[in-house]
């Protein structure tokens, strides 16, 4: 079956306080250490920002 990490990273930062850059090499380190769930969900930030559209 399906198997969940316990853990979960929020990427609501990413390309906004976190760069591209940045982003990639945190869902990395995540990774290397067991994280499989990550919530990349489109709502953030709300309200939207133009300059971010996509970056997450």
């Amino acid at each position: 079956g399906l198997v969940v990490s316990e853990i979960c990273l929020g990427t609501m930062t990413f390309g906004d306080q976190a760069d591209e850059s940045m982003s990639f090499r945190i869902m990395d380190e995540a990774y290397e250490r067991g994280v499989n769930f990550f919530d990349a969900a489109e709502m953030y930030p709300v309200p939207p920002r133009a300059e971010t559209v996509g970056l997450t």
